[in-house]
């Protein structure tokens, strides 16, 4: 497989990735508000196994090529380019929400000191990929073993790891996938190369797939809440754990199937613009949502999810679109030349 191809189903992995993401926050969003379930809760339910495993595994990817570089350029690109991004929009996020809307400066002041060491909301994902990327660097430096790091982060995994910090609590929860896409990355890119080759025998496998999660998920004492999925057979740890290395894998070998086909473009491109979509979708999701409910414009749980899940999808696209047009605003997703670390 060369190289364009595979960046290219590396992107629509990505991009399938972000939308089951924004989905999932705007369906959680609405039924906590209008407390009901709508059609949308049951595609979110299916992927819960693997939603955020699949987006941290395709994360690690390609730490390979960068783990070895001097500790100064590893940390430029890989942890201070997604602190830039953390402070800067947990800064706009609750600048709005408590110092604007609320109209509680102190409460506002109370929790910009609070995301310092909690992570703020949904930025938690950005947070947290600055500290795997320290964690992974320091277990490279210090020779640790693949497998006694996948042993002990699958240990953590399974284990009812949830304390009062944040940071502890999702370390626990994905670590395993971030360090499985950098351990296993040849292995996954092959898999890619025999999928692309093979995309019958792929199709097929992906069905079996497809069906078994659904099982796994749904049966037997599955419960839709308007703001949660309560899984079947799935919540069981060690089957979770599978589920989630196996989804990820799935949506990997989907994206190659996908990558021949045609009016994928927008779906590669999506992905290529993961994180503007991740930093910006919340604040029209939620402008959305409350202008729909207050005028009664939608009512339903159903469409109003939907409608939100596509406002929280489109509107980051338009806005970086403009940013592009009017040349300002560059600093919401590129990072400027004075957050970046100087070469040594």
């Amino acid at each position: 497989m060369t190289r364009t191809k595979r960046m290219a189903w590396v992107d629509i992995a990505k991009g399938v990735s972000i939308i089951l993401v924004v989905m999932m926050y705007a369906v959680y969003n609405v039924g906590r508000h209008t407390g009901s379930v709508g059609f949308l809760h049951y595609l979110i339910a299916f992927a819960t196994p693997f939603r955020m495993p699949e987006f941290f595994l395709i994360s690690g990817l390609f730490l390979s090529t960068v783990i070895a570089r001097p500790w100064q350029r590893y940390a430029d690109r890989r942890f201070v380019h997604y602190i830039y991004f953390y402070v800067l929009w947990a800064f706009i996020m609750i600048a709005l929400k408590v110092g604007i809307f609320a109209r509680e400066p102190v409460a506002m002041a109370a929790d910009l000191a609070s995301a310092i060491i909690q992570p703020y909301g949904v930025l938690w994902f950005v947070y947290m990929l600055a500290v795997f990327a320290i964690a992974a660097k320091l277990l490279w430096q210090f020779r640790v073993p693949h497998w006694l790091v996948i042993a002990v982060a699958a240990g953590l995994q399974i284990a009812p790891v949830n304390v009062s910090s944040y940071i502890v609590t999702q370390f626990a929860a994905y670590f395993v996938f971030f360090y499985m896409g950098y351990a296993f990355a040849p292995q996954i890119f092959r898999m890619a190369s025999w999928v692309a080759e093979n995309q019958m025998k792929a199709i097929a496998a992906l069905a079996v797939w497809f069906v078994v999660n659904g099982f796994l998920v749904f049966l037997p004492s599955f419960e839709l809440l308007p703001d949660e999925t309560r899984m079947g057979f799935a919540a069981f740890p060690p089957l979770h754990l599978l589920l989630g290395v196996a989804g990820a894998v799935a949506l990997c070998a989907f994206s190659v199937v996908l990558v021949d086909r045609p009016y994928t473009g927008w779906l590669r491109w999506i992905g290529s613009h993961s994180l503007v979509i991740y930093l910006a979708f919340t604040i029209p999701m939620s402008i959305f949502r409350e202008i729909a409910m207050t005028t009664g414009l939608i009512t339903q749980t159903g469409p109003l999810s939907l409608a939100v899940f596509l406002v929280a999808l489109i509107t980051p696209v338009i806005l970086y679109l403009a940013i592009g047009l009017t040349g300002f605003g560059h600093f919401l997703f590129e990072r400027p030349a004075w957050a970046r670390l100087k070469s040594e």
